[in-house]
């Protein structure tokens, strides 16, 4: 048995996932996490690569209309946003590193060697999913830090499936003024921009901006107009 006793009561063993704690049953009392844990973190862990490729592509259209959008280094302008909740899951540091934390762990406690990393998160994130569905039924039997592993495949997932279905519904933001003229007249109204969508739309002139190219475009006109009037100023 597993799970601490005292002398005067005795306490039937629960669940040591948090936020699950249920009691568990008589042919589990030799367990540490419960059958439905293992489980449901089974179906999670399947389910991550999937999710991170989707982030992934994602990641690297945001990354590279952030990049493009860049206008001087002295500019005073944003760049437009890229998606820094999903950069954060998709790069170092991200879901890849958080597993290979777990996986190392585990590892150690196996008296196994620990795995070299394995190229990028992208290439490393299946072989971190084998890894942990292969000894999944071992850490919920003998490890008694698995509730922790479980909670933080829990909220990887869900972290990762909420951008997926994009529950998470980011605000907008500043991007600079509006660069077009109509007949004649500088529009530069503030402009905002959705953290995950890549249109631009002026809502005092109706100017778009909706491709990469565009985005290009709409940068070059900003650094115009400013370029223009810190010549005036000089």
């Amino acid at each position: 048995m597993h799970h601490h006793t005292d002398d005067t009561e005795y306490q039937w063993p629960t669940c040591i996932t948090p936020r699950c704690n249920r009691k568990l049953w008589t042919t589990e009392a030799d367990r540490w996490a419960c059958r439905p844990c293992e489980d449901a973190t089974a179906t999670r862990i399947t389910e991550l690569p999937a999710l991170y490729r989707q982030l992934d592509t994602t990641a690297a259209l945001m990354r590279g209309a952030a990049r493009q959008g860049v206008g001087s280094s002295g500019s005073k302008t944003p760049p437009i946003p890229p998606r820094l909740e999903v950069l954060a899951l998709v790069g170092p540091g991200g879901v890849a590193a958080r597993l290979s934390a777990i996986e190392d762990a585990w590892r150690r406690i196996l008296g196994w060697t620990i795995a070299p990393w394995r190229g990028s998160p992208a290439q490393a994130l299946p072989h971190l999913a084998r890894f942990l569905s292969n000894n999944l039924l071992w850490a919920c039997s003998s490890y008694e830090e698995v509730g922790q592993d479980i909670a933080e495949i829990r909220t990887l997932h869900g972290e990762m499936r909420a951008l997926v279905d994009n529950e998470q519904r980011p605000g907008r933001v500043k991007i600079g003024a509006c660069p077009n003229r109509v007949e004649g007249e500088l529009c530069w109204s503030p402009l905002t921009a959705r953290a995950d969508s890549h249109r631009v739309h002026c809502n005092a002139c109706g100017a778009r901006w909706e491709t990469l190219g565009e985005w290009r475009d709409l940068r070059a006109g900003q650094e115009a107009v400013l370029a223009e009037a810190a010549g005036v100023a000089a």
